[in-house]
């Protein structure tokens, strides 16, 4: 990497528009690709004791304890080795709004004279309403963990040629062999990320051992806030709860006092729901904020004129073991029509100093080995009072992540949510 104090891949990012972060609402999404209705589970071929043993899914349901290979299908294989890239009319990207550096995007059309264009969505029911419209094409695609299964099922998005994606070296081992996409398949890495409380640190004078308590602390009323997300809002109560055994449980008794709790909330600080943390901590609209740690990387940027980080504040859990972590993926629909230029974005994203370029831009790290949280510190991009806000391959290797569930669970954890926002 360039030692040029001037390369814009070193300077610190630039104030930007607001950042429509992710709502990760999940519900409904087998509904969205069929996955819920019976012909199509006869049709998988699985007997019944098979999709019994998968939830009620038609497919093994990845775990990081049971590693999945997704299968390549005759009838939708990788494309072909050494094809020349497309050039000319329109790259279409589907992903959350501003997940992507502005500039990255313009330098690949300008390089391979085509014009890119995102085409947003706020959660995975509406990505996958949209990759499914008939006559829709896109070339990229960010699906999670918890929805890959299905869309490989669906045939949504196509196998990866890895012949394209050399910088695929770049990443953190695990990622190039990841336990829902063994052999990395279907998807290279994005960005990771880890669920913790930002706070304002000069209003907020000490931080109880188990940080989630700040937001039932009445003291904050009326500036508190959970994200919305029932994955992570439940999950985080029932952390907090001491119900650690699976954030994705089933169990419908655990579930529902983590919801009480939640809804306790309501009338105690009278709280609020949204993904806004990265303005609203820094901004002073929010004393205490769940938030995805990239949040405090951005939130830096949305301090009032004179003020600076040090009045921001992460609690994440001390044992790697206690933190819920998450990664975002890149995949390419099968409706693509450039398919060989998807692969060449691919690979840029995974160079070293466009994905510094990247993080730059939206705060989120990519697993790129070379991005160590010594280096990013040192670099200037995250101060180091906010230090444990990034992402250690240890949280990776001990923490707790969102899975794919089956219908049943995912229902019971929707019906709990509807209780907790209908009075939110």
């Amino acid at each position: 990497m360039t030692s040029d104090p001037n390369d814009p891949a070193r300077l610190p990012p630039r104030p930007r528009p607001q950042l429509a972060r992710r709502d990760l609402l999940r519900g409904g999404v087998w509904l969205t690709v069929g996955l819920g209705t019976a012909p199509l589970l006869a049709a998988c071929g699985n007997g019944s004791s098979g999709q019994a043993a998968n939830g009620g899914a038609p497919y093994e349901l990845a775990r990081p304890d049971r590693p999945v290979t997704l299968a390549i299908k005759d009838s939708n294989p990788p494309i072909a080795d050494g094809l020349d890239p497309e050039t000319g009319g329109t790259f279409n990207i589907l992903n959350y709004a501003d997940y992507m550096a502005p500039g990255v995007m313009k330098d690949f059309g300008k390089e391979h004279n085509v014009s890119v264009q995102v085409t947003p969505y706020n959660n995975y029911d509406e990505m996958l309403a949209k990759i499914r419209q008939p006559g829709e094409s896109f070339d990229l695609v960010f699906p999670g963990p918890s929805v890959l299964s299905k869309m490989v099922y669906a045939d949504l998005v196509q196998p990866l040629n890895h012949s394209y994606v050399p910088n695929l070296r770049n990443v953190w081992p695990e990622f190039q062999d990841p336990w829902y996409d063994r052999g990395a398949h279907y998807t290279v890495p994005y960005t990771i990320y880890g669920t913790g409380v930002m706070y304002r640190a000069d209003r907020v004078s000490s931080v109880p051992e188990v940080g989630y308590d700040l937001l039932w602390d009445q003291q904050y009323s009326g500036k508190v806030y959970v994200l919305d997300d029932r994955q992570e809002a439940i999950a985080m109560s029932l952390l907090r709860n001491k119900i650690t055994d699976d954030i994705n449980t089933s169990n419908a008794d655990d579930v529902k006092r983590a919801t009480d709790s939640l809804i306790q909330l309501i009338s105690l600080v009278k709280v609020k729901t949204d993904i806004n943390a990265y303005s609203e901590v820094p901004e002073g609209t929010a004393t205490v904020h769940q938030c995805w740690s990239g949040d405090v990387i951005a939130g830096q940027y949305y301090l009032p004129h004179g003020q600076t980080p040090e009045v921001l504040g992460y609690w994440r859990p001390q044992a790697a073991s206690d933190y819920v972590i998450g990664s975002d993926n890149i995949a390419i629909p099968k409706s693509a029509k450039k398919p060989v230029l998807a692969h060449m974005l691919i690979n840029d994203l995974l160079d070293n100093k466009i994905g510094l370029r990247n993080f730059g831009w939206n705060g989120y790290q990519p697993p790129l080995t070379k991005l160590s949280a010594t280096y990013l510190t040192d670099q200037g991009y995250i101060p180091k009072n906010l230090a444990n806000s990034v992402v250690l391959r240890s949280d990776f290797a001990k923490g707790l992540t969102f899975y794919e569930v089956s219908p049943s669970t995912e229902a019971l954890w929707q019906t709990n949510w509807a209780r907790f926002k209908a009075g939110a």
